[in-house]
């Protein structure tokens, strides 16, 4: 017979809650009278516990709830040690509680869990619930509302209504605006703590089926966004894992449109890995699960469809794709622009991409000139990122001076844009322009642009 574990996750738990084992039993039994099972234990049975003794689900759930209001968090199975049923349905409280896990994980402050960016920064996840609940405050009328998402928080509130799902997303557009404009080394960790600390309490509570399905896509819009921050900083698995509960709950609310979105998401990833057959599967599983999308969403789709084949070196498809983005974003665009959404900019890089894989530099290079001069000023971010490319490939095509001036606008944004893949675009510069450095403008380039940048990336 195999020894029992001890249940150490428990043990640190209640140490956390000061409890004894005789007032620990006793909150149990208490939450267990107060839903209906009747429960006797007492210092003995928390003994066993935490000697590795599994309980039985209903006390599981006893035992998460007490710790719950004691410690005034949510606790996860995953938390306290403890299995979780089989027999839950997709949808339920173990995806919530993957949720609160796979966050609480993005806002560890522990030494072992911190990252270090290529800045030479550490990047200290932990929770940032003054600076997260600051940003709220911004949009007009909100106040009441975060008021009670606290309420939810703490177990003072047992339903809710619109008003909640109204916040979730408009906190999740506002930290989606920061991440353009900043990028998402910051904002991250923001989005994890109100997922955290917020998102999965109204998962949890009692609402109606049109507020909990609503709830629940705005939960999954808001863990896309969060995966996206993650592939920016080069976070893979941990993107993965949020796209994947993006999907989940995505799912579970019937939302089309976020779950395309994320297919969609996870195909750029495998793409910019060059993980080109992936990319394609994702890809074309997100146009499959959006058979009626509107012209904008499939330009969405197909030019990310049209990235996926030329890498694959599929140029049939490839240009088929790309045409058939063209073709829907006039359609689009003849219904008026959409702020915020796929928009000409992305259309163009786009085309840059599939004509770059196909061995067409120097239309590539029209293309993601094009894409630069029709870009909305916010999206500062992605501006660094597709300017060094573009002066990659002007370098590419023997065209230095050009490719330096390129660079140079890709600095004047960089000082105020915390991402990974910004980094990565200026430390390729530092190694490409290196070689030309006897040139005057690859020489004033070179020299300005270690005044910027951090020296990790120089090196």
């Amino acid at each position: 017979m195999a020894q029992r574990e001890p249940n150490t996750a428990l043990g640190h738990l209640l140490a956390e809650s000061r409890w004894t084992y005789r007032q620990f039993a006793r909150a149990v039994n208490r939450i267990g009278t107060e839903t209906g099972t009747p429960l006797r234990y007492d210092e003995s049975a928390v003994s066993h516990w935490l000697g590795g003794t599994i309980p039985r689900d209903a006390v599981r759930a006893c035992i998460l709830e007490a710790f719950s209001r004691r410690l005034g968090r949510p606790v996860t199975h995953a938390e306290a040690g403890l299995p979780v049923s089989l027999d839950r349905s997709p949808g339920s409280t173990d995806t919530v509680e993957g949720l609160i896990d796979l966050g609480r994980q993005d806002m560890d402050p522990s030494p072992s869990s911190q990252l270090r960016s290529s800045r030479g920064d550490p990047i200290r996840r932990r929770v940032l619930g003054a600076g997260l609940f600051s940003v709220a405050l911004t949009i007009p009328g909100w106040p009441d509302v975060i008021g009670r998402a606290e309420a939810v928080q703490s177990g003072r509130a047992s339903r809710i209504g619109m008003d909640e799902v109204d916040m979730v997303i408009a906190m999740t557009e506002r930290v989606s605006e920061l991440d353009d404009q900043f990028g998402g080394r910051h904002a991250r960790p923001m989005a994890a703590s109100f997922m955290v600390n917020t998102v999965a309490s109204y998962l949890r509570v009692d609402a109606p089926e049109d507020v909990r399905q609503a709830m629940q896509s705005a939960a999954s819009d808001l863990l896309y966004l969060t995966g996206y921050m993650a592939v920016d900083e080069g976070l893979h698995g941990l993107a993965q894992r949020y796209y994947i509960k993006a999907l989940e709950l995505a799912g579970a609310a019937e939302d089309h449109l976020t779950y395309c979105t994320t297919l969609r998401g996870m195909s750029v990833q495998a793409v910019d890995l060059r993980h080109g057959t992936k990319a394609m599967e994702l890809a074309d599983a997100a146009a499959a699960a959006s058979p009626k999308a509107g012209p904008r969403m499939r330009a969405f789709l197909a030019g990310q469809q049209a990235h996926a084949a030329a890498q694959t070196g599929d140029r049939t498809s490839a240009l088929r794709y790309i045409h058939e983005a063209e073709a829907a974003m006039d359609r689009a665009e003849s219904r008026g622009k959409a702020f915020g959404s796929y928009d000409p900019s992305s259309l163009n890089y786009h085309i840059s991409q599939v004509r770059y894989e196909l061995g067409d530099v120097p239309g590539a290079v029209e293309a993601m000139q094009q894409s630069d001069k029709v870009r909305f000023s916010v999206y500062r971010r992605a501006r660094v990122r597709h300017r060094a490319t573009l002066a990659e490939r002007q370098l590419e095509m023997g065209h230095l001076e050009a490719a330096c001036a390129t660079w140079h606008q890709a600095l004047d944004d960089f000082p105020m844009v915390q991402s990974g893949r910004a980094d990565d675009r200026i430390k390729a510069m530092f190694g490409l322009i290196r070689p030309h450095r006897k040139n005057a403008a690859a020489r004033d380039l070179y020299d300005r642009a270690r005044t910027i940048a951090p020296p990790a990336l120089s090196s």
